[in-house]
């Protein structure tokens, strides 16, 4: 495991430990920093090798790092916190229903004194390690805008003295819906990464877990079953999603034997308990829509545009419009898909100009679709999905040519 896998595997969960350690969210993530930025340097030397252990390795050397940092400082507060951190026990009492670090990291991130964007953007940032323009990659914003509310929400959790625990049950309901937006988008990265390998199991493993975990702990609140659903559905596919070659692989050319069964039986008997419910969600018709497409040897296209309509009602965004568009093409044709796509906009977000280069594509529209795919292209930010609409492109010119 070299030093990137280490560092993708256990910045979260390092950053979780050492706040509950520390207290301080901000010394945490510094102290963790500080303690990869040693590894760098000594598991990078001739004769050295990655511990096996590198999670404990990292919270240790982050640990002793912090201690140093406070003890070179003189104020009341870093006293109280050398003597917090000197007389740490190794297991503290729980403040709350459920014992995970990493949980309690989101519920304190997505507090209510910050605003959603600062709540999901500081999560992602210290449970996820994800990088500023992962992130704004993720909400389509500025990275300036991104890296300055991630600075000021740590200022606030410093400053009000929020509280590093999960909510007390009375509570949870009002809490929940910042942390299953920050789990979702936790998986999506995992499964469609910004940059590198397109895949990143680690993350999109952590978020299914952490999904489970939510799920033990509030097992009669349907969205987050739905969103667990939706998860384990869209994971259940994974196996299949790239080639040997590691080629992006379709939904329609997918080998549907590679799938995990096991995930997807889960998958289903969750959404079977979501519908029984009168008005299910927008967490909950995703999972659905998902379950159509891993049920039989066939999408029910049909079905699942009855059911991007439901989620259109619930949530009309640009998003949802552009993955409910893929379904009308497949049930009404490209030519009423393209025509709801041309009504779309949706800044630097690189499916819309490769799906609506599909569409032209399908319509005989070839110069046309080869500058979407041009488009996209330029907009895409993953090597993998980059080449795939390269590919993309580059069949459609060689008909022209031909």
């Amino acid at each position: 495991m070299d030093l990137t896998s280490v560092y993708r595997a256990e910045y979260g969960r390092c950053v979780a430990t050492l706040t509950r350690l520390l207290g301080d969210i901000g010394l945490a993530e510094e102290a963790v920093q500080d303690a990869f930025a040693v590894a760098m340097e000594k598991w990078t030397q001739p004769g050295e090798e990655v511990p096996r252990n590198p999670g404990a390795w990292i919270v240790t050397t982050a640990r002793n790092r912090a201690l140093d940092r406070i003890r070179r400082e003189s104020t009341r507060e870093a006293r109280h916190a050398q003597a917090l951190l000197l007389h740490q026990p190794e297991e503290t009492e729980e403040v709350g229903p459920v014992r995970d670090d990493q949980l309690r990291l989101i519920f304190t991130c997505c507090h209510p004194a910050l605003s959603p964007l600062a709540q999901t953007a500081l999560t992602l940032r210290l449970l996820g390690g994800l990088e500023v323009p992962e992130i704004a990659r993720a909400y389509l914003a500025p990275e300036a805008t991104i890296s300055q509310r991630i600075v000021r929400a740590k200022k606030k959790i410093r400053d009000a003295g929020i509280p590093y625990r999960v909510p007390a049950e009375a509570e949870l309901p009002h809490r929940l819906p910042p942390v299953l937006t920050v789990l979702y988008l936790i998986f999506n990265e995992g499964y469609t990464a910004t940059t590198g390998p397109l895949l990143r199991t680690d993350l999109s493993g952590e978020a299914v877990r952490l999904a489970r975990a939510l799920a033990d702990l509030m097992p009669d609140e349907p969205e987050v079953l739905g969103l667990l659903a939706l998860l384990l559905l869209t994971e259940a596919r994974r196996p299949a999603r790239t080639a040997p070659s590691g080629e992006i692989v379709t939904l329609a050319e997918q080998d549907r034997t590679l799938w995990n069964q096991e995930l997807i039986a889960e998958g289903h008997e969750l959404v079977r308990r979501c519908l029984r419910r009168d008005r299910p969600g927008p967490y909950q018709i995703q999972a659905a829509i998902n379950a159509v497409h891993t049920d039989g040897p066939a999408t029910d296209w049909t079905q699942v545009l009855a059911l991007y309509d439901q989620l259109m009602a619930l949530t009309p965004t640009p998003i949802v419009a552009l993955n409910r568009a893929v379904a009308v093409a497949e049930v009404h044709g490209p030519a009423a898909a393209l025509a709801a796509v041309e009504e779309l906009a949706i800044p630097g977000y690189h499916l819309l100009p490769a799906t609506r280069a599909d569409l032209l594509a399908r319509l005989g529209r070839t110069d046309e679709a080869v500058a979407a795919y041009a488009e996209a292209i330029t907009l895409a930010t993953n090597d993998t999905e980059r080449a795939f609409l390269e590919t993309r492109r580059a069949d459609l010119a060689a008909e022209v040519r031909g």
